[in-house]
């Protein structure tokens, strides 16, 4: 999944760039808004069929499931475990996220628990790749666990041509040796600038 900021789509989270002050937080809908008309709203009756009508491109499939699946794990976990969001671009469904909030990395196998935040899934709609949402959808989550306190963001991907590997590299995720289901895992720092 390839993505670029073109300077007329840049998208800032942190509140900043908001010409009416505001500093950016949830609206009484659960969205989070921008200035650039980037968005993120909770999965509502209202806009559940534009979630699941989010599809990537046929050879990305191996390395992202569809949104339902999505929506269905997000279902069977605990209350805030899961964060599914719609990506929205003005009244335009053009991606999903889900993030995981707080969840045992070790699956219960450890004596103490490793709890991790990061993203979960990332789905851009196929015609809508390339145009800055990926990396609007990752600076959200960012924005979110930092919130929340988070020091550390986590993703898993598939390697392989069509991937991913390089879209999370390119917006700072490092490698940390692990692997997650066959997966390779990635760490961002929140941290630090």
């Amino acid at each position: 999944m390839r993505a670029t900021v073109r300077p007329d789509r840049t998208v800032r989270t942190d509140g900043t760039d908001r010409p009416d002050g505001s500093d950016g937080s949830a609206g009484p809908d659960g969205s989070a808004a921008t200035a650039s008309g980037l968005r993120l709203a909770e999965i509502t009756p209202a806009n559940f069929a534009a979630a699941t009508g989010i599809s990537v491109r046929p050879d990305q499939e191996f390395a992202v499931s569809p949104v339902m699946k999505s929506l269905a794990e997000a279902y069977v976990h605990p209350p805030g475990v899961a964060w599914p969001r719609l990506i929205m671009d003005g009244d335009r469904p053009v991606g999903f996220l889900m993030a995981f909030l707080d969840i045992d990395w070790t699956g219960g196998a450890g004596d103490v628990p490793v709890l991790r935040s990061g993203l979960w899934r990332l789905n851009v709609a196929a015609g809508e790749q390339g145009r800055g949402y990926g990396r609007f959808a990752v600076e959200s989550v960012a924005a979110e666990l930092r919130r929340r306190d988070a020091r550390e963001m986590y993703v898993t991907w598939h390697e392989g041509e069509n991937g991913p590997e390089d879209f999370y590299l390119r917006l700072g995720f490092r490698k940390n040796g692990e692997r997650s289901e066959g997966e390779t895992v990635g760490v961002l720092r929140l941290d630090q600038p």
